[in-house]
């Protein structure tokens, strides 16, 4: 039977939120940031809009990211952001949508309920969770019925997660509260004690993804504040000292790693070694991870295609589960509806 709601999946990062529309893809990409009016309460802008305000807003306006570590921070910025969201992706539709999202794998039962309400009052019909390895494994191409073991490392905004996929199941998970908004600290806490300038989020930003497309015998040009004097400064930063600046939370995504193979069932660790390690999530992209990741654990390393997208897409993949799942609720409701019916014939005889 044909759906008639739309069915969406979204992958509500910690630094980014990307929606797929089912039969139409990726509608929307934008950052996990709202910006409001302090003083009325009212949305001034959300996603893109509202990141370029992020350290040029004036006192009345607060730029928030109400998602961190993967988990609802502020829960009424989250329901603002994601009902603009949903209505920009559906251009307002009077049927309420099916809402497919992705969360950590280690969230716990109380943080899935404040993702599960604020997506009900954001205008969602029926909303179901998926956990993001699985997702991401979906996305980059794995067969998760495969009984044979994999392992996901996918490196987000606010959290990294790991874990060991076989037969469908996330056999073992680590989730750890360190991304790519980490390694954005790393390099302004470096900048700042080495050369006494201090730069934005944005700039460290910036520095993070050219650094990952350079050689580490380059340099990067940054501008910043001078701490001594106030004034605008320009130095050059060479990209071996921003690997030197995020090695620390590199080796901690290593030590993560080994703690999820120390308690994986040898025969899945053994099919891990054989295979490759799969890298999935833009944070992954990161300058030394990979080599990092090979270094240390001696077992091959490989980045998913598009690696920034494998959560939306996997989770894109299980919007097909959803009318299964229907199905079995609405064939559960007419099991019980049929029992108290025969029950009732009985009482009254």
């Amino acid at each position: 039977m044909a759906r008639l709601r739309r069915a969406i999946a979204i992958d509500l990062g910690t630094a980014s939120v990307l929606v797929y529309v089912n039969n139409k893809g990726v509608v929307l990409e934008e950052p996990s940031v709202i910006a409001t009016d302090v003083l009325t309460g009212e949305i001034l802008s959300v996603g893109s809009d509202a990141k370029k305000l992020i350290g040029r807003a004036p006192g009345n306006v607060k730029t928030t990211m109400p998602m961190q570590g993967g988990v609802i921070a502020d829960f009424k910025a989250t329901e603002m952001m994601l009902k603009y969201f949903l209505e920009k992706a559906t251009n307002k539709s009077l049927l309420k949508p099916d809402l497919l999202i992705c969360v950590p794998s280690r969230s716990s039962q109380v943080e899935k309920r404040a993702v599960l309400q604020a997506s009900d009052n954001a205008g969602g019909h029926r909303t179901y969770l998926i956990e993001e390895p699985l997702a991401a494994a979906l996305g980059a191409g794995v067969d998760i019925s495969d009984p044979g073991g994999s392992l996901v490392i996918d490196v987000g905004g606010g959290t990294t997660d790991i874990a060991v996929i076989a037969k469908g199941l996330v056999i073992t998970s680590k989730s750890l509260d360190l991304a790519g908004l980490d390694f954005d600290k790393d390099i302004k806490d470096f900048v700042r004690k080495r050369y006494g300038i201090l730069i934005g989020d944005q700039k460290a930003e910036e520095i993070k993804i050219k650094a990952g497309q350079l050689g580490y015998e380059k340099s990067l040009e940054v501008t910043g504040r001078s701490i001594r004097n106030g004034l605008p400064q320009k130095i050059y930063l060479p990209v071996g000292e921003v690997y030197d600046s995020i090695k620390p939370d590199l080796d901690r995504i290593v030590g993560g790693v080994k703690e999820v193979l120390e308690v994986t069932p040898p025969e899945l660790a053994s099919d891990i070694y054989d295979r490759t390690i799969i890298l999935t999530g833009g944070g992954s992209l990161t300058l030394g991870l990979k080599e990092r990741l090979s270094d240390k654990l001696q077992i091959e390393v490989s980045h998913a295609e598009n690696p920034s997208r494998c959560v939306i897409l996997g989770t894109a993949k299980a919007l097909n589960w959803m009318d299964s799942l229907d199905e079995e609720r609405n064939d559960a409701i007419k099991d019980k509806q049929r029992e108290l019916e025969m029950d009732e014939k009985l009482r009254r005889r």
